[in-house]
């Protein structure tokens, strides 16, 4: 059983204590419910099914996740790779590319006006957003996009794509605390793919 995380730490700081715990990386899922499983008081304890919570406890931890990486990087202690799927502490000499990095992701979390200006409408905007690409004649792109295997140089081949779904499934699973929303998105773009990849 492990201790409470101390409240008057903020929740860059939980973060980047929780990270040490995973030196292999873990998902924002994980993350998500190791901070609650702790008492954190910086995130909402609230049922993330709840689309407007779900965005609000993400943009809260990438919030966090975004200004621990730029103190690691100011203090020249290590690099923080962030992705949904895997969010890990990296020794600066294995960082790579990444250290150099300046995403408009970072641009857009660091900014708490897109939290507080959020509205459950605006979340359903970006979901449909997403669905409109889906649609149109970026479909491919967007579902490589949501399968997060655009990052790679290689070409994904069929039997990578069935690996990363079953992934995605079990870590987006209602059943297992995710979102319906996003698990139709996911069963949406293994669709797309298939037709592309057989």
């Amino acid at each position: 059983m492990h201790e409470d995380l101390d409240p008057r730490l903020d929740l860059a700081d939980h973060v980047h204590l929780l990270l040490q715990e995973f030196p292999a990386g873990c998902s924002e899922y994980l993350l998500i419910q190791q901070l609650k499983a702790r008492h954190s008081s910086h995130i909402p304890q609230l049922d993330i099914k709840d689309r407007l919570v779900l965005f609000r406890t993400h943009f809260l931890l990438f919030n966090a996740l975004y200004r621990l990486r730029q103190r690691l990087a100011e203090l020249g202690q290590s690099q923080l790779h962030i992705s949904p799927t895997c969010i890990r502490l990296l020794p600066l000499e294995n960082a790579g590319n990444a250290v150099a990095e300046q995403d408009s992701l970072a641009s857009y979390y660091l900014n708490m006006d897109n939290l507080r200006n959020t509205t459950e409408q605006d979340v359903q905007r970006l979901m449909m957003s997403f669905w409109s690409r889906m649609q149109g004649g970026d479909e491919k792109q967007a579902a490589i996009e949501l399968f997060e295997l655009d990052k790679s140089d290689e070409q994904p081949t069929l039997a990578v794509i069935k690996q990363r779904y079953r992934q995605l499934v079990s870590l987006h699973h209602p059943d297992r605390g995710g979102s319906t929303a996003r698990l139709q998105s996911i069963n949406k773009a293994m669709e797309i793919l298939n037709r592309y990849y057989k």
